[in-house]
């Protein structure tokens, strides 16, 4: 018995654990300190972060200079209503616009991924009507709230569907999941027809206001795009007047190399929203950032949206020196040069083994796909089984790593491999000498084969 287990068990009876049915949030681990790429729980055992936790702690644990920044906006003014300006505010836009792609100019502050996809869909329902439909991918989480989830294509979706938590005027377009190609029967040349399909069904559905995508896929894959899909969306929303909106909330803050994803194709969309990297998750901070020809039109319309804890000071005050601690730590070549070993380091993590059926991604943000077979990509899972509470092959894996010291948020058919940007050669290869025994457990349901794994990377 620990000096905590009375308390987890009356946190656990009197709080709601998030995504989950209740009876599984009855004995969560105790964290008591982190560090570095590491952190511990109330034993005293020490854990690699290998996906940053929910793919947010970037610059790591215990910065000091994020710490100091929040330390003496404490003493100074923690809170005052967004009705107000404050130095952090001002400071934070100062940081912002030395980083964000040019042409995004004016933000909304909030505090999450989720309000700032939220107010995205607000300033395009606005702005574009009587435009309103949207088209997101399947392959996708954009929030939790009601437009946000509309907009959701993984399964979490359709139980708020189900509570009727959604809004109307959404549709799925085809994914750019090279791995699992919806076109591949009918186009094995690919010819980006995933993108090219985008301009038929704009035409066909008419009132299309926008497009929302995930530069990079986040919790549904890390999947990478062609170099020519993006380039190409970006053609076809002009072509047809529609606003590009890219969630960078997981994506972005270097986590694909750049400081932004969509910069890899060098393709500026006209709202782009963030969070999670933005204060490295020392803070709840995210912003939403437009481009001239949305804001304009709220230069004379009400912009009829806001939340008590926009522009929170407190949480701003973290934002310069996250980006300060970006700008060098990237000026030391340490991400750049680990990205490349975590590459080849993983793709030959997955030809060793069977289960491992796809290695995909770009910087620090990467997946293994788990399959049943390798040859005819036969999954362990699918979407369905995720919410039925169906015993994953991606949560044993991970379960297995968690008990050696390897920490990895796992999907219904991904394994999350999302390291801190800090992390080095020596901490990788102490990482994936955990997962290498973990992935044992697959090997042993799977199917031997010798089809080499996939590698649907296609970013350069």
């Amino acid at each position: 018995m620990t000096q905590f287990e009375d308390k987890v068990k009356e946190l656990t009876a009197h709080t709601f654990g998030t995504w989950n049915r209740q009876n599984a949030w009855s004995n969560p681990m105790v964290i008591t300190d982190a560090e570095g790429i590491y952190f511990y729980n109330d034993k005293g055992k020490r854990y690699i972060d290998f996906s940053s936790q929910l793919i947010c702690s970037n610059l790591g644990h215990k910065n000091p200079a994020i710490i100091e920044a929040i330390k003496k906006q404490a003493e100074k003014l923690c809170y005052v209503a967004p009705a107000f300006a404050t130095e952090a505010a001002m400071e934070a836009v100062d940081a912002l616009n030395s980083i964000l792609p040019k042409g995004l100019g004016k933000q909304f502050f909030s505090t999450s991924g989720t309000e700032a996809n939220e107010a995205a869909i607000k300033l395009v329902r606005q702005s574009k009507a009587p435009a309103y439909k949207i088209f997101s991918r399947y392959h996708s989480y954009h929030g939790a709230t009601p437009s946000s989830a509309a907009c959701t294509g993984d399964p979490r979706r359709w139980y708020s569907e189900r509570a009727r938590c959604t809004i109307d005027g959404v549709r799925f377009a085809p994914d750019n999941y090279c791995y699992r190609c919806p076109f591949s029967m009918t186009y094995p040349d690919c010819n980006i027809q995933c993108a090219r399909y985008l301009d038929y069904m704009i035409k066909e559905e008419g009132n299309v206001a926008a497009i929302i995508v995930e530069p990079v896929v986040g919790t549904n894959g890390r999947i990478v795009p062609p170099p020519e899909y993006f380039p190409l969306v970006r053609k076809i929303c002009d072509e047809n007047d529609v606003l590009l909106i890219a969630d960078e909330v997981m994506s972005g803050w270097y986590r694909t190399g750049t400081p932004f994803a969509m910069e890899n194709w060098d393709v500026l969309p006209d709202i782009m929203t963030t969070a999670k990297g933005a204060s490295g998750a020392y803070t709840p901070f995210a912003l939403t950032a437009v481009s001239d020809k949305v804001a304009d039109f709220f230069d004379d319309h009400l912009f009829c949206h806001g939340h008590t804890y926009a522009y929170h000071a407190l949480a701003a005050s973290a934002v310069p020196a996250a980006i300060s601690e970006y700008k060098k730590l990237f000026d030391s070549g340490l991400p750049q040069k680990v990205s490349a070993y975590l590459e080849d380091k993983l793709v030959a993590l997955g030809e060793k083994h069977n289960c491992v059926g796809d290695v995909r991604g770009i910087g620090h943000f990467w997946a293994f796909e788990i399959v049943k077979d390798r040859k005819t990509r036969q999954p362990f899972n699918v979407k369905a089984d995720k919410l039925a509470g169906k015993p994953l092959m991606t949560a044993k894996i991970a379960g297995k790593a968690m008990e050696n010291g390897l920490f990895m948020f796992a999907w219904y058919d991904t394994l999350v491999l999302t390291p801190p940007l800090i992390i080095t050669e020596a901490q990788v290869d102490e990482a994936l000498d955990i997962l290498d025994k973990a992935l044992e457990i697959g090997d042993q349901e799977a199917v031997e084969t010798n089809t080499p794994v996939s590698r649907s990377c296609h970013y350069r």
